[in-house]
């Protein structure tokens, strides 16, 4: 009779194989965003925006310049002193950031409306992921459409204005490049402040309304208030900001990009606020 040790029983007994859990995967951010691209394109209001963008903005410049060369002719010496034509033409970005703007905050607001940002909440759990994404798309779009906006509008002006025997300038003379290039961060900047508003307030109009004012109410009253009020306005941050879309200097906004740099970190504040609050609301 063979006998069996111990051993050899604990030897020979089959082992069972523990199952394994794999680590858990985490969606790559370009993943993200790439997500949040193809609902962005897929919107039609996406692209009725963008249209418009373009269609306003060159026409504004086109309407702007039409007449531009018997106002030249009726200037003063001291007039002519401070003719900027790149500002002439640039001037169009008055309507483009509210177009931009209204871009931004249909990003977010859309998805509230439609209930769809509760899908997208449940498919990117992490929500300040989902945030940061749109802000990249947003920011990314902004620059490419209004950098692209700027650069017609100043070819279209300074052509307009040569037709009309108007001193005009080219994108190599000191400082041109730079107006422009600063009109599209501008815009890039207004795109996001306007995001951040849609999620802090969640609605179209709301949002809308509050960039209005921002933009453009409450920089008109800056020369109606005498005192420390009037002096704090001095300081609103688009007044300064799109003094980067001129050449000429002007005494109030000695460095114009630091008053761009200061906007910008008026909306990164305004963002970071909106990160917080989408992270600790239920939706």
């Amino acid at each position: 009779m063979t006998r069996f040790t111990t051993t050899q029983l604990t030897t020979a007994q089959p082992t069972t194989a523990q199952p394994t859990t794999a680590p858990p995967t985490t969606m790559p951010f370009t993943r993200t965003v790439h997500t949040e691209w193809v609902k962005f394109r897929s919107l039609r209001s996406t692209w009725y925006t963008l249209a418009g963008l373009a269609l306003a903005g060159l026409g504004i410049t086109a309407l702007a310049l039409g007449s531009v060369g018997a106002e030249y002719a009726d200037m003063t010496a001291a007039e002519r002193m401070d003719w900027d034509p790149t500002n002439q033409s640039l001037t169009t970005y008055l309507v483009a950031q509210l177009i931009i703007g209204v871009l931004g905050i249909l990003v977010i607001t859309s998805e509230y409306a439609t209930g769809l940002i509760q899908t997208s909440l449940a498919a990117t759990p992490r929500r300040h992921r989902l945030l940061a994404a749109k802000a990249v798309l947003v920011t990314a779009v902004a620059a490419v459409a209004g950098q692209a906006l700027m650069f017609a509008s100043f070819f279209l002006g300074q052509a307009m204005l040569g037709a009309q025997g108007v001193p005009n300038a080219s994108i190599g003379d000191p400082g041109v490049l730079s107006a422009v290039v600063g009109g599209g961060v501008y815009l890039a900047a207004i795109s996001l402040l306007a995001l951040a508003l849609g999620v802090i307030l969640r609605a179209t109009a709301g949002a809308l309304a509050t960039l209005v004012a921002i933009i453009f109410l409450i920089p008109g009253f800056a020369g109606l208030f005498p005192g420390w009020l009037g002096w704090l306005l001095d300081f609103w941050p688009t007044l300064g900001a799109a003094e980067v879309l001129t050449t000429v200097p002007n005494p109030e906004y000695p460095a114009p990009w630091l008053n761009l740099a200061g906007m910008c970190l008026g909306v990164a504040a305004t963002l970071t606020v909106a990160f917080v609050l989408f992270r600790r609301r239920d939706v």
